[in-house]
């Protein structure tokens, strides 16, 4: 009996630490990915206009439910183009409408004011200006696999330019943009970088448009409603 004492308790201690060995390891961290630091570490076009434009509003963007989350989306198209999969261990560091934005905000910026909804009420009531507002509902933004070895970014946005006037608003134009990317690896990595791509070439078309719309119809200021 004081001989098998020992040897049960060596085999505790070898069972507890085959135990230990057992535990699952800590659930790993997912990667997060933004656009990026901004358009200003980018050196400026040589011939960039300098010509300011007409401040804009910039509506909250629209989207449906299943891109409100930091999710990364894919699709393969080539088996089930119906079908949304997430990236396991990737996400946004916030829900994509919110970095369109941010990157919409900065692209305009460049050239003219951009106010947000509050910010252009406030415009309004003081001093009886009231700007364009461009509204931005995002329909896909997905990693988009055309097969196994094929993929690109896709982003497809719809824009639409209001003008507020004393008979009420009026839709001076609406458009759908959708833009593809290429992406250099069947991953979350290289779907990122795709989105980005596409992203930014979307934000591109979309200032033209804006632009185009706002220099056919320039905006007028609106009258001081009288003083009682």
């Amino acid at each position: 009996m004081k001989n098998t004492l020992p040897a049960l308790a060596s085999l505790g201690c070898v069972l507890l630490l085959a135990g230990c060995g057992m535990l699952p390891d800590k659930p790993a961290r997912a990667t997060l990915y933004d656009f990026g630091p901004g358009l200003s570490t980018a050196a400026p076009a040589a011939a960039a206009p300098t010509t300011a434009l007409p401040a804009l509003s910039l509506a909250e963007f629209d989207s449906n439910t299943r891109l409100d989350g930091t999710q990364i989306l894919y699709r393969m198209g080539y088996a089930d183009a119906n079908e949304l999969r997430p990236y396991g261990q990737s996400r946004w560091s916030l829900p994509p409408a919110q970095l369109l934005r941010q990157r919409l905000r900065d692209t305009l910026a460049e050239r003219r004011t951009v106010l947000g909804p509050e910010e252009s009420a406030t415009l309004a009531r003081t001093e009886s200006i009231v700007p364009d507002t461009l509204r931005i509902s995002l329909d896909e933004f997905s990693h988009y696999f055309d097969a196994p070895a094929s993929s690109t970014g896709l982003v497809r946005l719809r824009a639409t330019l209001v003008r507020s006037a004393t008979g009420g608003d009026r839709v001076m134009g609406q458009r759908t943009f959708t833009v593809r990317r290429p992406a250099t690896s069947a991953d979350a990595p290289g779907g990122v970088k795709a989105l980005i791509a596409a992203s930014d070439a979307a934000m591109a078309e979309v200032v033209q448009w804006v632009d185009q719309l706002q220099q056919q119809e320039p905006p007028q200021p609106r009258a001081a409603a009288p003083r009682r």
